[in-house]
């Protein structure tokens, strides 16, 4: 009789220290770790029920992206996004995405356009159910696409490396009213069909999407 066997593994499962990563991120950008809040080691190993080592290697790479400020043995401060801060990270995306959006207008292809309107019916699913979270996200991967579609790696990279800091203060926009998802969802709409037919006012209104975003921060 043949012995059944299989070498087929097991999937690994995440480290211990992703794991404290992704749970305490996703505390601040939601926050329910406020800004300005100290949270001593004790809390944290019992919100993430793990011991030390794994909480400081996460830690130190939150502190690395500027979420938090690490003070030895003794806690971490949830930092806040400073104006100065959220000024230039927009005045940056502005550079960046209009320079996208002139490089291509009129040269999406019917999968690029697919992939956007897939995106724009998500979101305004989400629209629809005043689910700030899951538009907010959506709302992120519509830039990203652009961004995606220039085939310009080194834009694309910088984009990334703010994305989790433009998800909070996406986030931070949408607690203060949740129903300017619609008119954020509406200018996607006609970004991409600006983009679609060849328009280069798309570049005017992705610069003013986003200008009108930062404006209505310090409201």
């Amino acid at each position: 009789m043949d012995k059944e066997h299989t070498n087929d593994k097991p999937a690994s499962s995440p480290l211990l220290k992703d794991v404290a990563y992704q749970v305490i991120k996703e505390h601040i950008l939601d926050e329910r770790f406020a800004p300005g809040r100290f949270l001593s080691e004790r809390e944290l190993i019992e919100l993430l029920e793990m011991s030390k080592t794994p909480i400081k290697s996460a830690l130190v790479r939150l502190e690395t992206e500027g979420f938090v400020t690490v003070f030895s043995k003794q806690g971490v401060i949830i930092n806040d996004l400073t104006v100065n801060r959220i000024m230039d990270i927009y005045n940056l995306r502005i550079a960046l995405e209009t320079y996208i959006c002139a490089e291509i207008t009129d040269k999406l292809t019917e999968e690029q356009c697919r992939l956007v309107e897939e995106n724009l019916r998500k979101t305004e699913e989400k629209v629809n159910e005043l689910d700030g979270k899951g538009f907010a996200q959506l709302d992120h991967e519509f830039h990203r696409l652009l961004c995606e579609f220039s085939g310009n790696q080194e834009i694309y990279r910088v984009l990334l490396n703010y994305q989790d800091h433009l998800l909070r203060i996406t986030l931070r926009h949408l607690k203060r009213d949740p129903h300017r998802m619609r008119q954020f969802w509406q200018e996607h709409v006609e970004i991409y069909e600006l983009l679609k037919n060849g328009d280069l006012r798309s570049v005017d209104k992705m610069r003013d999407h986003l200008q009108q975003s930062k404006q209505k921060l310090f409201l």
